[in-house]
């Protein structure tokens, strides 16, 4: 049995889920390949083969590749499935776009979201926004399968030396073009591979108070910000930092959850991270049931404190 992963990356480089993702398919077959769809993305496959454990690196290289674009990223992949008994993608906005497509074309079911593998065939996954976890078997010939990231161990970048193999490139589908992307710029570390955030939650008040109270803690701590859905929905904080089901899954060394009560929603977001601090004046919020340390205060009163005894 072989294991395919579909490698992230920007074409400069490959993201740091992918070597999450080469984890999850050693632990599926003990050989494993990886495919690098760009265009003059070079780079992005020198890095790939220098991971250890993978065997190949398959090359497509396309202009039509460049964006990954669903469309012609699931083509690219369905044409080199042969022989592959795994094909695995990370469980990122982009792997979410493209593993579906694949499973359907294959006629298989997908695996989505796995935080184990039991077996080549045997798998558990969360369900249940995470209060449960569901063990699941498939008896399809190849199994199609995203990997929540953060339940794995990076792969080393470096110490493999992979063979490159350069594979025929599919036509465009011409079904979507790439418009423009606008990135956010920050000098803060990005909220999924950060090793400390500090999130807020609707007890702040207001968008000004969020930033306010949070900024400086997070400067001195070096940390990224996040925040609750209930945050993110009344204007509090920008979309791209809400932590939890519907947002981003994180798993940093620290995470302080200020005026968050710790819905259900956030909690699948944020309840792998190692240490879990918690400042809530409601002796009964939910999030304290998982923090590590919990404080009963008021957030304007003891994040200031914190700061202070930095």
């Amino acid at each position: 049995m072989t294991a395919l992963v579909i490698a992230e990356h920007d074409n400069a480089g490959l993201k740091a889920a992918t070597l999450n993702t080469v984890t999850a398919a050693l632990a599926c077959s003990g050989k494993v390949h990886v495919l690098v769809a760009g265009s003059n993305a070079a780079a992005a496959v020198q890095a790939a083969a220098q991971i250890q454990g993978v065997a190949k690196v398959l090359h497509a290289d396309a202009p039509q590749l460049a964006e990954g674009l669903a469309e012609n990223l699931a083509a690219q992949v369905l044409a080199v499935t042969v022989g592959y008994s795994h094909i695995l993608f990370p469980s990122t906005a982009s792997g979410k776009n493209v593993a579906p497509r694949v499973a359907a074309k294959l006629d298989v079911a997908q695996l989505s979201d796995i935080t184990q593998v039991v077996s080549a065939n045997t798998f558990e996954r969360p369900i249940y926004a995470g209060n449960a976890i569901a063990t699941v078997q498939s008896a399809d010939s190849v199994k199609v399968i995203s990997v929540r990231t953060t339940a794995f161990e990076a792969a080393a970048a470096i110490g493999g030396n992979a063979a490159v193999e350069s594979v025929s490139v599919v036509d465009d589908a011409g079904l979507s073009s790439f418009v423009g992307r606008e990135f956010t710029k920050s000098d803060r570390p990005d909220l999924t591979v950060a090793k400390i955030i500090v999130s807020g939650g609707r007890a702040l008040g207001s968008s000004e108070k969020f930033m306010e109270l949070l900024t400086p803690l997070a400067d001195k701590l070096n940390a990224a910000l996040g925040a609750s859905r209930a945050a993110v929905d009344a204007g509090y904080a920008p979309n791209d930092w809400q932590v939890g089901q519907t947002g981003k899954i994180v798993a940093p060394q620290l995470y302080i959850a200020a005026g968050i009560s710790g819905a259900i929603q956030h909690l699948a977001g944020m309840k792998d991270a190692k240490v879990i601090v918690a400042i809530n004046k409601d002796p009964e919020a939910p999030i304290f049931g998982i923090a590590d340390y919990a404080l009963e205060a008021d957030i304007f009163t003891a994040v200031p404190e914190m700061l202070a005894a930095l």
